[in-house]
């Protein structure tokens, strides 16, 4: 058994383990960083979002508020979802399997 000192210097699996540890620091930075905050608990999803979640276009979305489809929030020019009102579509929508 020996008395030697463990450090990130010397040890390779220490200093994977810090370099691991600085990696996961800077993801989590990023996330909260980049996350935005939410109205009464309410998220909300902008044009750009949304299409990009559901994979339809911008335009299929426009057509869907002509059509009174999906709601949304209008302010000024700018259009929003609430994640709760989308959430709900999709649930309604959800067809089961045939028999």
């Amino acid at each position: 058994m020996s008395n030697e000192l463990v450090t990130r210097e010397n040890n390779e699996g220490v200093k994977s383990f810090f370099l691991s540890l600085d990696r996961l620091a800077l993801i989590m930075e990023r996330l909260f960083t980049s996350r935005r905050p939410t109205l009464n608990g309410e998220s909300f999803y902008t044009d750009k979002e949304l299409s990009e979640k559901l994979k339809i276009s911008r335009r299929s979305l426009q057509d869907y508020r002509n059509e009174g489809r999906i709601p949304y929030i209008q302010l000024g020019g700018k259009i929003l979802y609430r994640s709760s009102d989308i959430e709900k579509l999709l649930e309604d929508g959800y067809k089961g399997k045939f028999k």
